[in-house]
Parts: structure tokens; sequence; C-alpha cells
């Protein structure tokens, strides 16, 4: 496993590498839901690029990023278990050099959700994957579903811009108890550990009430809300009942929809989505 850091030298060792190219793109602080990402790509390609970036354009003024977990020699011994041909870590110099001014922006989905309530942060993502993408040039990408609307977003990139890349997204890897693994969940105590779950058992209420018959997003968010307020570490910041493609906020709920919602447990802010099918 070779770990490179600057992108003359990854452009050196892309020319070596056996095709097709699976690329993970990632912000480090693994888990097993990274892994599996991995996992996968090593299945599909001959050769594995995992790129470790804290990406600093997608963070806000207020947002954490000083203080977002990182430990690179355990992501680095992780990654050598799983057969990574290549380690990318650049600092933010070597893709953001003085003077940098070009930026990509998706429009339309990166307006509501996540885009709405972090200004600017689909921005920095779109505009860090492709530049991952131009420097690694890989034939397959891959995403967890964790993250359904930069998934979304990621794929309408790549298809608009006519990169040639087939974008792959993979469940969400989850925690015994239903959560969702995030590097996040890092910053959480004990008791605010147990509290997370709410998310997965919000969602849960609201796929069983659709099954059962309750087609109403009025009706599927109440409940919600209802259950999440129940826990007193828990603070909403927004739920959504979408299209799975637009994320076009429905009144009546077919199939698929996603289910997405975003939680303060205490001060951190996490994620969780299902889609219903």
């Amino acid at each position: 496993m070779d770990v490179i850091k600057t992108l003359a030298a990854m452009r050196s060792a892309r020319i070596r590498l056996k095709e097709p190219v699976g690329l993970v793109p990632t912000m480090g602080f693994l888990h097993d839901g990274h892994l599996s990402l991995v996992r996968r790509a090593r299945a599909e390609n001959a050769s594995v690029v995992v790129s470790v970036f804290v990406n600093p354009t997608q963070f806000g003024p207020s947002e954490d990023l000083a203080r977002y977990p990182r430990d690179l020699p355990r992501d680095l011994a992780l990654l050598s278990g799983e057969e990574t041909d290549i380690v990318f870590v650049p600092d933010a110099a070597e893709l953001y050099p003085t003077g940098f001014a070009t930026w990509v922006a998706v429009e339309k989905i990166t307006e509501r959700l996540e885009g709405s309530a972090r200004p600017g942060h689909f921005r920095g993502v779109a505009t860090v994957c492709t530049k991952l993408f131009n420097i690694v040039r890989p034939t397959h990408a891959y995403f967890g579903q964790k993250d359904a609307q930069q998934a979304l977003v990621i794929s309408r990139l790549a298809a608009d811009l006519n990169m040639g890349i087939k974008i792959i997204t993979l469940p969400t890897v989850r925690a015994p108890d239903g959560l969702a693994l995030s590097s996040r969940n890092a910053y959480l105590s004990t008791e605010e550990r147990q509290a997370a779950t709410i998310l997965c058992r919000a969602l849960h209420l609201a796929e069983e009430k659709w099954r059962t018959g309750e087609f109403r997003a009025a009706t599927l968010r109440r409940k919600m809300v209802d259950l999440i307020k129940t826990e007193p570490l828990a603070r909403i910041d927004y739920i959504s009942i979408a299209d799975s493609k637009t994320l076009a906020e429905l009144d009546i709920v077919g199939a698929p929809a996603l289910v997405s919602l975003a939680v303060y447990i205490g001060k951190t802010r996490l994620i969780d989505n299902i889609i219903l099918v």
C-alpha cells in the first residue's frame, strides 16, 4: 500500500495502476461504513484508491472543521488490511493553492435539506470531488447512503459533466442498536450515544406507519416529531419526506421516497435516512 501526499506523485502512480480503478473518497477517521465501500471497490476493480482529506470548503464558519476527528495512523492500519493500493492524503494547500478561484455548483437538489441547513456545503463537496475525480481518474467511485443527498449530488455532477465515472451508492452501515455509523459519533458521551438511537427509531416508525397504510406525509412527520421529543437530549433541525430523486417534499408518500432527518444530540448534529420502497 502506497501513501501519497502530492498531486504530482498521485498522477505518476495513477499511470501504473491496473484498470478498472475504484475510488473511495473519505474524510478519514474510518469506521466499518467506510470499509464496506473499500471492500466493494476491491471486489469490483483491479486497483483501489482511498482518499483521506478533511475538506475545509464544505464546512461553514461555525462548524466543526478544527475539531473534526482525525487519526491517520489508525486509518492507514485499517486500510492496509483491506488490500488498498493507494491512500491519497493531500493537505489543504495541495488541493487549494494560493489563488484558487474555481468552484463547482450543482443546482436544484442542493437547495434543500443539508444544502439549506448548511449554505455552501455542497459547493465544497462538488468542488473537491471534481478535483479528486480529475486527479485519480477512477472508473467507479463509492459513496454511502447515510449521506443520501451527497450521493445524489455527486451522481448528478458526474452525469452532467460527462465524467464517465460510475457512481455507486451502498447501504448505510449501522451499529447493532441501529445507529448509523458516522465519524461524528465520536463526539457523543455515553448518555448521548444511547440517546442518538432516537434517529433510527423515528425513521423506523415512519416506515412502519407507511407500510400499514399511512401515506400522508404531514402525519408521518408529526409522529416522528412526537417520538423525537420524548428524548430530552434531542433537538430537531429538520425532518423531510421527499421524492428520492428530486428531493421535492411530498404530500402523499408513494415509493420510492426518502425519509431523512437532522437532529442535534447535545451539541452534535447527526443525520440519517431511509428509502421507502
